[in-house]
């Protein structure tokens, strides 16, 4: 079976995922998007969430905090802003973020709307911690 080369980098942490795969199931501004092997060229910004990785019969889950995404017919290179594999996930950490963006959020709803409260930072927080929480397989 065909495969296709996967690289995944943050600014932090450098490489985190390189491997041939056989498909990556990412969420973009444009919506979701499968890539395969001998894709056509392509580049998109990601939204946070967590990305599928098929390889080998098997998915595997990474939460990424958005970035971007090239793809040309025998590569893929994901900038993300973050990445977390499920083993580097700390749960209460990530319950922790998820009620503090729903906090902020609520706040933000029920104030006259000119609060100092960045709704937009908030609701990345909320998407970020809600695909850490779905790659350690809990729900939120």
């Amino acid at each position: 079976m065909a495969t296709i080369k996967l690289e995944l980098v943050t600014p932090y942490s450098g490489k985190v995922f390189d491997k041939d795969i056989d498909m990556l199931i990412v969420r973009s501004t444009a919506g979701e998007l499968g890539i395969l092997p001998k894709h056509a060229r392509l580049l998109t910004e990601l939204l946070p969430h967590a990305m599928r990785i098929k390889v080998e019969g098997s998915e595997k889950l990474v939460a990424i905090g958005g970035g971007f995404m090239e793809v040309t017919p025998d590569k893929i290179t994901v900038l993300a802003d973050s990445a977390e594999l499920p083993e580097s996930i700390d749960v209460e950490r990530a319950k922790s973020a998820l009620k503090r963006a729903e906090d902020r959020i609520a706040a933000y709803k029920s104030s006259s709307k000119d609060s100092i409260i960045d709704i937009k930072r908030a609701e990345a927080a909320l998407a970020r911690a809600k695909a850490r929480l779905l790659v350690k397989n809990i729900q939120s």
